[in-house]
């Protein structure tokens, strides 16, 4: 039995999507299956290798993005009682790029060897965090940059919403485009005695050259546009939910149940940055 699910998140972008299927199944298809989540793809541009095709009208015209789609997927797996089979979900878009060809075979084995981890992020190689890690190891930290999320099935249980549909299964649907969800994440592992980790054992990339040359391929706002509603909206989000006008007084707020781990877990004060 497989140990890892490996979600990927498309939309309109077939053979973007199915290659980086068909090198993770490659590489490391032993100990992951994977599974592919379209976001209001066209017809004609859905991946060969779809397992869940969203296309109601409203995802048609606006996509799902990061949470929703990632939330579609999770719930799916539930809902077809297969969230069980996995330890671990590794969270992916379709523009990740992974070069280590045991990238999730290493990330596994951080998680088994350390329970405490909850979230795990490989890091990028122009991070400047790496310094702070040190060569080939993890860190725990209460701030993550990218969307590559490796996810201990035992901290999701604690905080998976199965009640209703997929809309705030795992991330808060309410925050359509993501701006802080890696930050709302982080609080609610450290406030369920779970840390976030980065690690420089393996480097994954996003390669925003789709996002810039293909917005009207994906049916997607434009790179700049994109960013300014990313903001906009997030800080909106983010001030109606917590009182919050910056996403520094959110990631304060983070540090704070980051800091009491080391308190009630004293052994891990080694991970700590």
């Amino acid at each position: 039995m497989k140990s890892i699910a490996t979600l990927i998140l498309n939309r309109n972008l077939p053979k973007v999507t199915d290659k980086l299927y068909m090198s993770i199944k490659k590489n490391e298809g032993y100990l992951t299956d994977i599974f592919v989540i379209e976001a209001g793809s066209s017809k004609n541009n859905l991946s060969k290798y779809t397992t869940w095709y969203a296309n109601s009208k409203s995802v048609k015209k606006n996509g799902l993005r990061f949470p929703r789609g990632m939330n579609y997927g999770l719930y799916n797996l539930w809902k077809e009682n297969l969230f069980h089979k996995y330890d671990a979900f590794f969270l992916i878009t379709n523009d990740t790029v992974i070069k280590d060809k045991k990238t999730l075979l290493k990330l596994y084995r951080i998680i088994k060897n350390n329970e405490k981890i909850g979230i795990l992020a490989p890091t990028s190689k122009n991070w400047g965090e790496n310094r702070l890690i040190g060569r080939n190891s993890f860190k725990f930290s209460w701030y993550i940059h990218n969307h590559a999320y490796f996810l201990n099935k035992d901290f999701l249980i604690k905080i998976i919403n199965t009640d209703g549909g997929y809309q705030n299964f795992l991330f808060d649907g309410s925050n359509f485009r993501g701006y802080g969800l890696e930050s709302e994440l982080i609080a609610k592992a450290y406030a369920n005695n779970f840390a976030a980790a980065i690690t420089n054992k393996v480097f994954v990339e996003e390669n925003e050259d789709y996002l810039l040359k293909y917005d009207d391929l994906i049916k997607t706002d434009s790179y700049s546009k994109n960013l300014n509603l990313y903001y906009k909206e997030g800080l909106k989000w983010m001030k109606k939910k917590y009182g919050f006008n910056n996403k520094w007084l959110l990631q304060n707020y983070v540090k704070l149940f980051y800091d009491d781990f080391f308190v009630n877990f004293p052994k891990y004060k080694k991970y700590k940055i």
